[in-house]
């Protein structure tokens, strides 16, 4: 029987520590989240929209190499290192390959490991009623860590686990239930995540240049009206080589000369107006008073449809 994807569990976004006991931290990882659905020794990695990502990373096939389990569900995320620390950027360099010879290329050249740190289903029965300490155990007798793949662990001391990831400028912390089930498509307070920044999926309505290429894209997301609200706009960044090749030519053939934006940005000249198809993910410090983000950085392309970009998505 071939299983049907399911929503992954998510957690609820907190500013303070939990309290108490039994409560665990993991690292947050700033990857791509991926549950691995294994079956007579096949594999299919699905992201949490529901989108098949088994071609992208071709090293993972062979399930027999690090689960034991005939059948299972593993939850997790797929991270690359970029700057000795996980980048966004990086692993969708990956994920957004379609081409075969791009993708046998990418293997070597941007190396993933898939960080696991959950289970819903082991042979053949489902296992989201049983608490979060079973189910890691379940993790421990069946996954085979390997330098492709690797169990999240665990720490008890939430507090030193974020400072640590503040040091390191990493992307923050999930704090579990120790004896929380796992809610199939749920959203709430067993699974708390403590951010160092915000992030969102915006749209790019528009772009300023230098030297003929981008050197700045004007972001926005849509209100409940559909209009398309300006946020900010974001320098190039960490942006180099191919993902600055292709804003630039993706802004060349996408300019219009009305802008998409329901008011005018302020503050911002000599703006080239983009029709909004381009998606980006992208982090930032804080909401200014006004309306846009404080310091945002671009984190890579995004493989969300512009009209998921909402100002009620949650950060």
């Amino acid at each position: 029987m071939k299983i049907t994807p399911v929503v992954p569990f998510e957690p609820i976004r907190v500013f303070e520590f939990p309290q108490g006991e039994p409560w665990i931290a993991q690292v947050k990882w700033d990857g791509v989240r991926m549950l691995a659905y294994i079956e007579h020794g096949q594999v299919r990695l699905i992201n949490r929209r529901g989108n098949e990502r088994s071609l992208q990373y071709p090293e993972f096939m062979d399930p027999s190499a690090y689960c034991r389990a005939d059948s299972a569900i593993l939850d997790g995320e797929m991270i690359a290192i970029a700057g000795g620390k996980p980048s966004f950027q990086e692993v969708m360099k990956r994920d957004s390959l379609r081409r075969q010879q791009e993708i046998t290329f990418a293997v070597q050249r941007i190396p993933v490991v898939y960080m696991i740190f959950d289970i819903l289903y082991c042979n053949g029965q489902w296992v989201t009623d049983q608490p979060l300490v079973q189910r890691q155990q379940l993790l421990q007798d069946y996954v085979l860590p390997s330098s492709l793949v690797q169990l999240v662990p665990n720490v008890d001391d939430a507090s030193r686990l974020f400072s640590v990831m503040k040091e390191r400028g990493w992307e923050g912390i999930v704090c579990k239930q120790f004896d929380s089930s796992y809610a199939i498509g749920g959203k709430d307070d067993r699974w708390r995540k403590i951010k160092l920044a915000y992030d969102l999926y915006a749209v790019i309505g528009g772009v300023t240049y230098r030297d003929e290429m981008v050197n700045a894209v004007l972001l926005g997301l849509y209100d409940s009206q559909g209009r398309l609200i300006y946020i900010g706009n974001a320098g190039m960044g960490k942006w180099k080589g191919d993902d600055l090749t292709r804003i630039t030519e993706e802004a060349r053939r996408l300019a219009v000369p009305q802008r998409p934006f329901a008011e005018f940005p302020g503050r911002v000249k000599g703006a080239v107006w983009l029709k909004p198809e381009l998606t980006v993910k992208l982090q930032f410090a804080e909401w200014t008073s006004g309306g846009t983000m404080r310091q945002p950085v671009l984190q890579g392309w995004a493989n969300v449809p512009p009209e998921a970009c909402v100002l009620t998505q949650q950060t």
